[in-house]
Formats: structure tokens, sequence, C-alpha cells
């Protein structure tokens, strides 16, 4: 293998849960929580019924459970229809590297290893751990966005080295198993430009699966290209050579405690102009409104708003990534949730008026400060001249804002809420909270979230 390579395969081998502080073990619970809010918010959506009725066709041993159902299905497929609920909101976590990104992508792939081998709780948050430390500090190494691949060259990766460690690869299994998951694995950056479609939920999950798969191989001996980064023909002949700064363990800052969880479920770039027009509402009348100019840096700009569809939204993957819906949404209601892109709502004509009065530009100040933080500024001018300014830095969930274990809490009830009773909500909280307990990960955490269990059509 590589140098690069070895360097990552011998930082996962070495990585073990005795290393990890009380704060990492906590973060690491807390984007479980946050994880599966999010998956049980979107469990009713269409386009997680497509995924599992695409899970309930592969069955085998081992398995793995399809979150919410009593479906198993194989472990590459279970972390594809686990991944798309995960994702589908655009409420999971969020990384603020030099790609950008979301983590808890690799929560899919490692949960589904883990109950596939009866895995416990303990191995399982180190599992985690370690696939979050290769996601984010691969995303601050390289800017792959700006070159036109995929975020999901972060999670492949992060993925196979956290479902790696959980099959106990050994130091040459592992680098055939990264090797094996980049190779096929490298994925278009239009996912995530012009009119956007369901790909975008499912690219985090379609990696996730191809981790679990790509490890499986290397367990059964299949080998993959030894220079993987550094030869004729590899990553760095597409990206251009890099460093990866790796968290020195034991001891250091692990990347799990840095991702940034969401308040709203809409594109991390325009949570913080989103907060400042739900704020400015409180201060307005919206007939009042002559004109509303949102401020936010250039990446921001970029992904939601600097493209023909974000002002006339098709599909609800456009407008929860369009910063003229979410801004109007945000005055109109005074809240935004899964509900604000109901079908009918992308073409409310109380919704396109106000949205034909947004201006989004970049300004310089902003960008300056990303990616420390994700500022916004939202300034509504008035038919009397009146002018009104909000400016958010840090929008709630950030690590220097952060949601407290009562607002994570918070946020699971009520996106769990239709799932199950308040007792069932209360024991899964539980599990999760006591997850580094679990002996079998399977038995003792995952199979209280079936709650749609025997449901016809999963």
């Amino acid at each position: 293998m590589d140098a690069t390579t070895a360097q990552l395969v011998d930082f996962a081998l070495r990585s073990e849960y005795e290393q990890l502080d009380e704060a990492t073990i906590h973060e690491c619970k807390r984007r479980l929580i946050d994880t599966f809010a999010a998956a049980f918010g979107a469990y009713d959506e269409p386009l997680s019924h497509m995924a599992r009725a695409i899970a309930k066709r592969h069955t085998g041993e081992p398995s793995a459970s399809v979150w919410g159902s009593d479906l198993r299905t194989t472990p590459e497929t279970a972390a594809f229809a686990n991944g798309v609920t995960l994702r589908f909101l655009d409420i999971s976590d969020t990384y603020l590297g030099k790609g950008g990104g979301h983590p808890s992508d690799v929560i899919a792939a490692v949960l589904a290893v883990g109950e596939s081998i009866r895995a416990d709780g303990a191995s399982v948050i180190n599992a985690i751990t370690l696939a979050y430390d290769v996601y984010c500090s691969l995303n601050d190494a390289v800017d792959i966005a700006s070159r036109g691949w995929d975020q999901t060259l972060y999670a492949v990766l992060g993925s196979v080295v956290g479902a790696g460690k959980l099959l106990r690869l050994s130091r040459e299994q592992m680098g055939h198993a990264v090797s094996l998951a980049l190779t096929p694995n490298m994925a278009l950056r239009q996912t995530r430009h012009g009119d956007l479609s369901s790909w975008k939920g499912c690219a985090g999950a379609n990696a996730a699966r191809n981790a679990v798969f790509a490890a499986t191989l290397a367990r059964e001996g299949f080998t993959g290209p030894a220079e993987v980064f550094e030869g004729k023909e590899g990553l760095w002949n597409v990206l251009g050579p890099f460093e990866w700064p790796l968290p020195a363990a034991p001891g250091a800052t692990r990347m799990v405690t840095q991702t940034h969880l969401k308040g709203l479920p809409i594109c991390y770039h325009g949570q913080s102009a989103a907060w400042c027009a739900l704020d400015l509402r409180t201060r307005l009348r919206l007939q009042d409104i002559r004109e509303i100019h949102v401020e936010a840096y250039r990446g921001a700009v970029a992904m939601m708003g600097g493209d023909p569809s974000r002002w006339a939204p098709a599909t609800r993957e456009t407008a929860d990534h369009s910063m003229p819906y979410v801004i109007a949404i945000a005055l109109l209601d005074g809240e935004i949730t899964p509900r604000s892109f109901a079908a009918e709502r992308l073409t409310d004509p109380a919704v396109v008026d106000l949205m034909r009065k947004v201006k989004v530009s970049e300004s310089a100040a902003l960008s300056a400060q990303f990616p420390e933080s994700a500022p916004g500024r939202v300034s509504i001018r008035m038919f009397s001249g009146e002018l009104l300014t909000q400016e958010i830095r840090y929008p709630r969930g950030h690590v220097r804002n952060p949601m407290d274990d009562a607002a994570v809490e918070a946020k699971f009830r009520e996106l769990f809420r239709g799932h199950g009773d308040e007792n069932q909500c209360e024991k899964i909280l539980q599990s999760l909270w006591n997850f580094e307990h679990a002996v079998d990960i399977g038995a003792d955490v995952i199979k209280l979230l079936a709650t749609h269990a025997s449901r016809d059509g999963y």
C-alpha cells in the first residue's frame, strides 16, 4: 500500500475505545440521537418507502435492521435504506471544512455492520468516532468540491474504515478495503447543482452502502489497487498531492465533537439567514415589506442563491436549498418544519410573491468568517423606508452556539411523534444515552426502534 493508505490504516488500527474521553463519548451519543431523530422524521416520506421496498428484496445472513420496521436485509442494503431516511429531511449534522458535508452519513454504515456482527456499544462508538475522524480530517485536508467531486468521497472513506474496524480487518485487509471503497466510487458534484433530484438525499447513503460492500470484499480476500492515493492514476493524480492531518490518538480532540447540529430542516448554508428571518418576523407586518436582501458567504450564495432554480423550486430537495424559499417560509409561517416543503407550498402564490422580493448576494466580510462561522445577514426594507437588519454568526446547533442535551432530546421527541407512544420514545432515548453499555446493539438498542413492526408496506 502507498504511504497515505498506510497512514490511514495504521491510524484506524491503533484507535481504541479506551482512548476516548467522556466528552467524545457523550458527543457521539448526541449524534446518534440526532441521527435517529432525522430518520424517524423522514420515515413516511415516499423516498423512504422506496428505499425500504428495495431493502425488502434483499435477504440473507448476516443481516441488519431497517430502522423503524421489523424488516431485516443485507448490511449494505440496510446502510443504504437507513442512510436515505437519515438524510432526507436535511436536518442531520454538518461539518464545515474545505468541502463540507454530513458526517452522520457514516452512522448508517457503521450501525449496519455493527448490528450484523452483534457488536457491543463501546466498539460501535469507537468505530463511529473513527469514521468521523476520517471524514472530517480529509474534509480539512482537501477541497474536492471545487474540482467537481462530491462530498461522498469523505463518506465512503470514513464509512469503510469504521466498518473495517468493527470487522477486525487485518492491516493488509484494511488497506484493500480502503482501495476497494475509493477506486470505484468517485461521485460527481452535479448531485448538488441545478434543479435537485432525489439523489441529493441518497448520495451519502450510497457511499455507506458501497463502504460496507468494500469492507466485506476485503474480509473475503478481494484485493484493490495498491497505490490508490499516490499511484500514477490515483487520487493525487485527480486532486493533487495533499497533507492529511489525521487526529493524533490518543488524547487529541476527536472530530465528532466538532460537527454542527441543525435546528432547521434546510441546507446548513441557509441556517443563519433563516434564523435571522424568524427573528425579524416578530418586528414587522408582511404587507409592509418592500424588499428583502440576504447577504451570506460565497459558498452559501453559490449553493442557495446561485442558480435560477432557487427562485422556482420544483422539488423538495431544491426548496430546502433555496435561500429565497426558506426566507419566504420563515417570514410567512414563523417556523420551518418538514411540512414547509409539501408540494402545494412550492407553488403557493403567497410564497412565490414573497420570494420575488428576495435578493441574495455575497458579503466579502461574511466570506472572510467562513468556515470558522457560518454567518448570514438579512435586511428588510419596508415601504415606509424603515430598514430592519439582523445578523447571526453562529446558528443554533453550531459548536459555538450548541444545542444542549435537552434541545437534542426535544428534537428527537418532535420528529418521533406519530411513530410510537411517549413510553416508547423515552425507552429509545434511554437506550441511546446508555449506548456504550449495550452488550449487543441490535438486541439492546436497534430493536427498540421497530415501532412500525409488521406494518404493511414498510
